[in-house]
């Protein structure tokens, strides 16, 4: 047989294995490591699999991610998520739906410090569902409105995919972070648009909350302080070349640390949480690069990549029609796989395609974060959702996964129609990197 059908065959046997709810990255690992066996020879791949991992787990740039979720973990476990929702709800709280509105806002903020889509989901709805709940919100909107937000830590910056999606890709990381910045604040824009039109719909969904003064509004404003702090330090930092994306990273952690030890919030429990929820989410990351490092290997010498970009380069389709497959193959990848693991999959076959489209690797990145973040709100898989069921159920005991699920539809509208723009208009993620950079 030839390669390429080996390839083929190694990538729908990992398909399949998929659904046994094996690991991603140990499916990736021995799929990759067997056709590599297979095509080259077993001491080749036997030798190739722990260097693969010797410099993944030695890397020095992914060092980034343990820090930037470390400084997520911290920045919960001190209490900055609550100060971000007591004044997103302090504005917005009074109009119809805008407890859901302020939950969503809330996620953008904490997503500037976090950087994980499923810690700023659990978050969240540890921190507004039993708000949501005592002012009588449907379970839908409630629920959704939070699986949905938490998404919004995928894009904004410090995001963790996009750090690996740039190394991945070998982009700027810093580039990368500032391209996401506009589209995490339009997709804000429109899940607020979402909740409106939901809310005009269906009045009882979401019922008006308590009203502030505007002496009140202004003092809450106060509990933005923190958070604007640490994202300017940081980003400020790395844009003006003063840090390296880990250098900023290890600025982020401190900062966060000392914020939280001067305002005597963040006791030695609280801490040493951090370090193990840190420790048990990074090795999950770094395992999953590995595998999808072994598995690029394995697909590299099958050629696929380079005979599929050379296939679909030859049809006579506009570039946008291309594209716009590509997002559809990420949206329903995204329906059965974790969106780190589909990235990882799936890049090494995909960028070289949009390299000779002649698409900008920063553009790209940026959409396929967004088609992911659809990932972890659809079923199957809907991590998101899962989470905030999870969480939930402790909040509003009639609440099902069913109605998150319907609960989300009005986001994913959203979602779509921010792609669209984006793929549309790409100056609007483009504008600051070139801007920058």
């Amino acid at each position: 047989m030839s390669p390429s059908i080996i390839g083929v065959i190694g990538i729908l046997l990992m398909l399949a294995i998929f659904i046994t709810r094996m690991p991603v990255a140990y499916v990736m690992t021995l799929v990759g490591l067997g056709g590599f066996c297979y095509l080259i020879s077993a001491k080749a791949g036997l030798s190739l699999l722990p260097r693969v991992f010797f410099d993944t787990f030695s890397s020095y740039e992914l060092t980034t991610i343990p820090l930037f979720v470390l400084m997520g973990q911290l920045a919960f476990n001190s209490g900055i998520s609550r100060r971000l929702y007591s004044t997103t709800y302090t504005f917005l709280g009074s109009t119809r739906g805008g407890l859901a509105m302020a939950t969503v806002s809330a996620c953008t903020a904490f997503g500037a410090v976090c950087g994980s889509s499923p810690a700023t989901a659990a978050t969240m709805a540890t921190v507004g569902m039993p708000e949501m709940k005592r002012f009588n919100y449907s379970n839908e909107l409630a629920a959704g409105s939070v699986a949905s937000g938490g998404g919004l830590g995928m894009i904004m910056p410090p995001s963790v995919v996009l750090i690996v999606y740039g190394i991945l890709t070998e982009q700027s990381i810093g580039a990368l972070f500032v391209s996401g910045i506009i589209p995490a604040l339009l997709l804000t824009v429109l899940f607020i648009i979402s909740i409106y039109v939901t809310c005009r719909i269906n009045p009882e969904k979401g019922p008006k909350g308590e009203r502030f003064t505007w002496r009140q509004k202004i003092r809450s404003l106060a509990g933005l302080v923190d958070t604007v702090l640490i994202f300017v330090l940081v980003m400020a930092g790395l844009f003006a070349g003063f840090f390296t994306p880990t250098e900023s990273a290890a600025v982020g952690v401190l900062a966060v640390l000392v914020v939280s030890l001067l305002r005597r919030q963040l006791t030695w429990k609280a801490f040493v949480k951090s370090l193990h929820e840190t420790l048990q989410t990074s090795v999950m990351i770094l395992f999953l690069v590995a595998g999808a490092m072994m598995f690029g290997k394995f697909l590299a010498v099958t050629r696929i990549p380079f005979d599929l970009a050379t296939w679909i380069s030859g049809f006579d389709l506009p570039p946008l029609v291309i594209i716009s497959i590509i997002v559809l193959i990420y949206f329903f990848g995204g329906c059965f796989m974790d969106s780190l693991g589909l990235i990882m999959l799936t890049i090494p076959i995909f960028f070289p395609i949009i390299v000779n489209l002649g698409y900008d690797p920063i553009w790209f990145g940026v959409i396929i974060v967004l088609v992911t973040e659809m990932g972890v709100i659809t079923p199957p898989v809907g991590l998101n959702v899962y989470v905030v069921y999870g969480v939930a159920r402790n909040i509003m005991d009639d609440i099902t996964l069913e109605s998150i699920f319907r609960g989300i539809v009005p986001f994913l509208i959203a979602v779509v129609a921010g792609i669209v723009i984006l793929m549309i208009f790409p100056q609007i993620v483009l504008y600051l990197p070139n801007l920058m950079y």
